[in-house]
């Protein structure tokens, strides 16, 4: 990450050591907090060689350790997200200009230097809470760099603030040409033949009202299991809304209240997952 900071401050000519540097930085952070729940989180799936020597089982391997196969940057990522849930401000969406620019430069030397502090800002908002998770001094780890890190997360949220209002005076707009000329009955009528189409997110959607056009929007988001409070927890990442086309997401949800916070639902865990089946691939084979 020094190498990536140091990179940085010398300017377009250095972008994309810079953004290159920052990606493996983050890959190495995910994979270093994966390990530390278990070595094994961090190995490919289907590869049992790689399983048998995260498991302590070397001895069975038919490979030298050298051939052992790990997972990248998004598939770590994925693995942390849904571990840590809300502690990780950087959801699937918001990681690929990360991942982007990362594999771009690994490939083929091709990044986009419109983005290069767009993915510097994603990369410090999703290590600072990996470094909680591994009780590694922040002050040492930035080391100088510490006060390029906030100006930068500082920008970044004054940017998100500036989007959001943006969208929101869209939104507002746009409901009012549509249908601000209509009376209180005939407006209600006409939405109501609006499809209330759920955004199809990750996993599972929740309605809810949306905060421009007061219709009603749907939340997108992933689940898990609270096992002491034996209660299904949704998580939103995504906010859309059928009416006005509003569409929130990321750090947006930060100046939005309560509307991204985790919700637990009705249902019981045993109802709610009666028709999950795992994942084929996965458990192929075991």
């Amino acid at each position: 990450m020094a190498a990536a900071l140091a990179a940085f401050t010398k300017g377009p000519e250095h972008y994309d050591f810079a953004v290159h540097h920052a990606g493996i930085s983050a890959e190495h952070l995910l994979k270093a907090y994966l390990a530390s729940l278990h070595p094994a989180l961090i190995v490919e799936a289907k590869d049992f060689n790689s399983l048998l020597y995260a498991t302590g089982q070397a001895a069975h391997a038919s490979v030298p350790p050298s051939q052992m196969k790990t997972i990248g940057l998004v598939e770590a990522h994925a693995r942390v997200l849904k571990i840590l849930r809300k502690q990780m401000p950087i959801d699937q969406r918001a990681l690929m200009p990360l991942a982007n620019a990362r594999n771009g430069v690994a490939h083929n030397g091709l990044h986009a230097v419109a983005e290069v502090q767009t993915v510097f800002s994603t990369c410090l908002r999703l290590v600072d809470p990996l470094l909680t998770e591994l009780k590694v001094d922040p002050a040492i780890y930035w080391g100088p760099y510490r006060p390029l890190h906030d100006r930068l997360i500082a920008e970044r949220a004054a940017a998100a603030l500036i989007r959001l209002e943006s969208k929101l005076a869209r939104a507002r707009a746009d409901f009012i040409q549509r249908y601000g000329h209509l009376d209180k009955e005939t407006r209600a009528a006409v939405l109501a033949t609006v499809t209330p189409s759920s955004p199809g997110y990750i996993e599972h959607d929740e309605p809810a009202t949306c905060p421009a056009c007061d219709s009603q929007g749907w939340l997108g988001g992933a689940t898990h299991v609270d096992e002491d409070k034996w209660a299904v927890i949704f998580t939103p990442y995504v906010f859309t809304c059928p009416v006005c086309e509003l569409r929130i997401e990321n750090e947006e949800f930060e100046y939005l209240d309560d509307l991204g916070d985790e919700v637990a639902l009705a249902e019981a865990p045993e109802d709610f997952y009666v028709n999950w089946e795992p994942d084929e691939d996965l458990f192929r084979g075991r």
